[in-house]
């Protein structure tokens, strides 16, 4: 007889399965340490599962670009961009918070391996996220 275990649910909000191509980029300090793509696995309001080329370092800064699967009225497609933390990752998935986030339109040619933006907003968004932290402990 097999043992049934029980899984303890870590999540606060309830997760819908989504499968959508993303790209992501890593930050550490003030530097930009990794970028990559993969797809989500499931999305709820303050996090992402996702697929990833390579183990993420928890805690870290993260921006992910998701394709999303609605056009605007003129059939402008759109992205997600999610800003968050890294929770955990383990062997291909990777688990991130949704600390921020915004649309943005994109372009309407497929772009194959499109490079990651170097805008600096990610840096700007972790260094106001890092004071907010530290003024409120």
């Amino acid at each position: 007889m097999r043992a049934v275990t029980k899984s303890i649910e870590r999540r606060s909000r309830a997760r819908f399965p989504m499968r959508r191509e993303l790209r992501y980029k890593l930050l550490e300090g003030e530097a930009t340490i990794a970028s990559g793509a993969g797809a989500t696995c499931d999305m709820s309001s303050g996090g992402v599962a996702f697929t990833s080329d390579r183990l993420l370092a928890a805690g870290a800064f993260i921006e992910i670009s998701i394709s999303w699967p609605v056009a605007l009225e003129d059939g402008c497609p759109m992205r997600l961009i999610v800003f968050g933390r890294v929770l955990r990752s383990g062997l291909h998935r990777s688990v991130c918070t949704i600390e921020k986030y915004e649309f943005r339109t994109q372009a309407r040619t497929l772009q194959f391996a499109a490079p990651a933006r170097h805008d600096g907003k990610l840096q700007r968004w972790a260094k106001e996220y890092t004071k907010a932290q530290q003024a409120s402990a």
